[in-house]
């Protein structure tokens, strides 16, 4: 199939937008049918919110962070989970000294 470039209006700001020939082919290789409501502005824009403002990918939404005291050296660090006080909770540096297998 031969594909051409299209305009199309933005559905968040409004502006038109080129969706190019490669563009659509590569739509229609993954399966897509609809075309992009959105401009690549707005598109990038609102994948950033969807992942916490931070780009995408695993591990990058911010986490909560709580306040412990280290086990080993007494000094005052954050976790990414709240301690329960039956298990020790080490700073990382002392993590690295005690983590088996290092």
């Amino acid at each position: 199939m031969s594909y051409q470039d299209k305009q199309l209006q933005c559905s968040d700001c409004g502006i038109s937008f080129t969706f190019t020939a490669a563009e659509q082919e590569f739509y229609a290789s993954k399966g897509y049918t609809n075309e992009p409501k959105r401009c690549p502005s707005c598109r990038q824009t609102r994948k950033s919110q969807r992942n916490g403002g931070s780009g995408g990918g695993y591990g990058s939404s911010r986490r909560t962070m709580y306040p412990a005291v280290c086990a080993a050296c007494g000094k005052e660090t954050e976790v990414p989970f709240e301690p329960r006080g039956d298990r020790p909770v080490y700073c990382s540096d002392c993590y690295r000294k005690v983590q088996p297998g290092r």
